[in-house]
């Protein structure tokens, strides 16, 4: 089509869940046009209210009910993550509506991130006694303020006027002029100046007052520091620290805790690194209790509490969070 390779994500029922079909399909797609010197830019977009609402959870919940730990789609989906990271066209995600987990994954590492006044992201993956993956161990830690740790401690929704301040955004497009920018991309060759030509400009919905207050909760060092800092606020009666703990606490301990570790380490790694730890985390996760109780609550059996193990942050000791990190031997990830 023109310069442009397009993808479309074509399960709007499914909110454009990521199956396993779906990431090789975009991987081998990359892997053509980034050899094709016919085609100069990429533009990834979904059918329907969502752009990617992740990856295509209730397969996973199902296959490891059956025993059948689906590792598999994870590697595959984790080095299209950084076969992305690395490609060397633009690659614009033209993301309208809602926008998580491994949706995040097929667009922030793209080199254009492209909102309308619709968009919704969101990593929300404690929520589901799973961590930020596909690659949010590298792009969360990387925003500024703190705003990523909180993100991913509380699995919050953010507005395209927040993810284009903090980064998370390159440029916003009105929803109506969607289809014009894309005929537009796809007959020229000059992305930054049409993007230039359509961006929108859009304030925060989030205030500078609240930006602070998760500066200074999010930036502590320490997982207990974080919780420390909210609580003495609560105590104090703010409104946002207050409701913040209490959305942290009702998220898995477990998740919390290598959720942390996870940002922490990954801060100081490249995207490489970042995807093989993921992948160890993934694996240990697939493994254990707290993913598929997630699940079962929030999607299964819809808006029931989930039975978390262990149910207290406080009882999620060291040695447990570090073995979700421990070496694979030879099931580690090859990139």
């Amino acid at each position: 089509m023109g310069h442009a390779g397009v993808v479309t994500l074509t399960r709007p029922k499914a909110l454009n869940a990521l199956t396993g079909e779906m990431v090789c399909a975009l991987a081998a797609a990359l892997e053509a046009w980034e050899k094709d010197d016919a085609i100069r830019l990429v533009l990834v977009k979904g059918e329907g209210r969502a752009f990617c609402a992740g990856g295509d959870i209730l397969q996973v919940y199902q296959a490891g009910r059956a025993q059948k730990h689906p590792v598999g789609f994870f590697a595959d989906e984790y080095r299209m993550n950084v076969q992305l990271a690395r490609f060397p066209k633009p690659y614009i995600a033209l993301i309208d509506g809602i926008v998580m987990g491994g949706g995040v994954g097929i667009s922030v590492h793209g080199s254009h991130r492209v909102m309308t006044q619709n968009a919704v992201i969101a990593m929300p993956e404690v929520g589901i006694g799973f961590f930020p993956d596909a690659g949010g161990s590298y792009i969360l830690p990387r925003l500024p303020g703190g705003f990523g740790a909180y993100m991913a401690l509380t699995g919050n929704r953010v507005g395209p006027g927040d993810a284009l301040a903090c980064g998370l955004a390159t440029h916003i497009v009105r929803a109506e002029k969607q289809q014009e920018l894309v005929g537009a991309l796809i007959d020229s060759d000059n992305v930054e100046a049409i993007l230039k030509q359509f961006h929108a400009q859009i304030l925060p919905e989030t205030d500078d007052a609240t930006f602070l207050a998760i500066e200074r909760h999010f930036t502590q060092t320490s997982l207990k520091a974080v919780l420390a800092s909210l609580k003495e606020q609560a105590d104090s009666g703010d409104a946002f620290s207050e409701k913040t703990l209490a959305t942290i606490l009702s998220r898995s301990p477990t998740s919390l805790a290598v959720t942390w570790s996870a940002l922490t380490q990954g801060a100081r790694l490249s995207m490489e690194a970042c995807m093989s730890m993921e992948f160890r985390i993934a694996n240990r996760m697939l493994e254990g209790h707290d993913f598929y109780e997630g699940i079962r609550a929030v999607l299964v059996d819809k808006g029931s509490t989930p039975d978390w193990r262990p149910v207290k942050l406080d009882d999620v000791g060291e040695a447990a969070v570090a073995a979700y990190f421990a070496p694979l031997g030879e099931k580690e990830l090859v990139l």
